[in-house]
């Protein structure tokens, strides 16, 4: 590895770093600042939403402006933002303005996030790719990893604002570096697609609004159903403009890569397995065994470590044995270990009986996340990689929001947080939910290509030529 490769990853790591853990964290105090600023359940519930809807929005729209107005110049934007915004979440009087400051804070990791990917794809070969996804990752599970733990002791011990104000000595010092350490590289596109970008944003937030509601308000009313059918009739206008544009930020020519086309909607799978797991896991241990925050945070610690130590592995290992073999083999341990805790999760299930089924879960997530990703960028042109990041990153997202909300409308209409009974009637149903998401991901994944050479371009010319090269 270079050093211009090691900055590069390192910041980039960083920046990812920075928002794992705070989302991670925020789920365990959640608790507090209900207290501390009298919020009600919904707007509580506000507090992560607003900043999952602000993010699946623009995801698409910050790889666009990295493309196009430099991919260094606005990672370090994204950064000032999501700093800018934490301190606001930390200096907030009242929820509304907590709320307002998340939304700030989504609006920065839009940018960030699939930029972050973006430069390492640049940066690597593709022969190397998968190990320095291996590492991005691995560096991103130590804020997983340790988020449970430190929202545990900040929920029992020290006030709720710091979880935001450790965001900003490390965001500043991450746009110094950047500004330094990064050179600065731009899209396939001197043009910025307006059309595109306003059908997409539009027709996102249709759907993701659709999805944040549904249980709230009704999944068949008026709102609901407005909000979902506007964003699907807006996103089928995007795939048109962008069919017709002269310069369009996601060319449809993408999915006719079979990589790309079957990674995507395996990738909405996983994540909506994870996140529907995640939503109600910690619930679990403190509504059902008696868990304070801390202790739930501390019990959830083997299933997120496997993050941190695995993926370099899986990382290195994609390389030399291909994608669909650990993106099918890791959503096929992730149904297991979700499968075994929907059997065994009960009033009187000891934490003993779910810790095999977490470990085995966890190597199974972190055996599909790399693979996932490197079979995207790894679909198109190494210019291209921008583009094929904000697809990726925006159906991560958005298989998240519909994970949880789903998730949640099954446990709700099962079980409840009346009593511990049924509160564990609810999740094992749940958990069920998320056993089907990850079954659903690996049929998709089936469909991959198999072991191929590593190849930055979608041709089947440029394919032949890279084989005829490594022969």
């Amino acid at each position: 590895m270079t050093s211009k490769q090691a900055w590069g990853l390192g910041l980039a790591a960083l920046a990812s770093f920075m928002m794992a853990l705070d989302s991670s964290v925020v789920t365990t105090v959640l608790g507090t600042i209900r207290q501390d600023l009298a919020a009600s359940v919904e707007s509580l519930e506000w507090t992560v939403n607003a900043y999952n809807l602000t993010f699946a929005v623009l995801l698409l729209t910050g790889a666009a402006l990295g493309d196009r107005f430099g991919r260094r110049r606005m990672f370090a934007v994204g950064l000032a933002i999501f700093t800018v915004a934490s301190a606001g979440c930390a200096l907030s009087p009242d929820i509304g303005v907590l709320v307002a400051s998340r939304a700030l804070q989504g609006v920065g990791a839009a940018v960030v996030l699939p930029l972050s990917l973006t430069l390492i794809s640049a940066l690597f070969p593709p022969q190397q790719r998968g190990k320095a996804m291996g590492l991005y990752l691995g560096i991103t599970g130590l804020a997983t990893f340790s988020g449970p733990f430190i929202g545990g002791v900040i929920a029992e011990g020290l006030a709720w604002q710091w979880i935001f104000w450790l965001n900003v000595p490390v965001g500043l010092v991450a746009i110094v570096l950047t500004a330094r350490r990064v050179d600065e590289s731009f899209g396939p596109n001197t043009r910025f697609d307006l059309g595109g970008v306003l059908l997409v944003t539009l027709g996102a937030f249709g759907i993701v609004w659709g999805l944040v509601r549904g249980n709230a308000a009704g999944w068949s009313s008026a709102e609901v159903l407005a909000a979902l059918v506007l964003g699907a009739a807006l996103v089928v206008g995007f795939v048109l403009w962008e069919r017709r544009t002269q310069a369009p930020m996601l060319p449809m020519r993408f999915f006719r890569a079979r990589a790309f086309a079957t990674a995507n909607p395996a990738t909405f799978g996983l994540y909506a397995s994870l996140y529907g797991t995640l939503f109600f896991l910690a619930q679990y241990f403190q509504t059902v065994l008696g868990d304070g925050p801390l202790d739930a945070g501390l019990k959830l610690m083997p299933w997120t470590a496997t993050l941190m130590v695995c993926a370099p592995i899986a990382g290195r290992l994609v390389d030399r044995y291909g994608e669909r073999t650990f993106l099918v083999g890791g959503l096929l341990l992730q149904s297991i270990g979700m499968g075994w805790i929907t059997l065994v999760a009960d009033t009187d299930t000891g934490y003993l009986e779910v810790l095999p089924a977490l470990v085995i879960g966890g190597i199974g997530l972190t055996m599909a996340m790399p693979a996932a990703q490197k079979a995207v960028v790894g679909a198109v042109q190494p210019r291209e990689i921008g583009q094929a990041s904000g697809v990726f990153m925006t159906l991560r997202i958005l298989g998240g929001v519909f994970g949880v909300a789903v998730t949640v409308a099954v446990f709700a209409g099962v079980g409840s947080y009346a009593s511990a009974e049924e509160f564990s009637s609810g999740f094992t149903a749940g958990m069920g939910t998320v056993t089907a998401f990850a079954i659903i991901g690996m049929l998709v994944a089936l469909g991959m290509p198999g072991r191929r050479p590593a190849t930055g371009t979608v041709t089947a010319d440029a394919v032949a030529q890279d084989e005829r090269a490594q022969l």
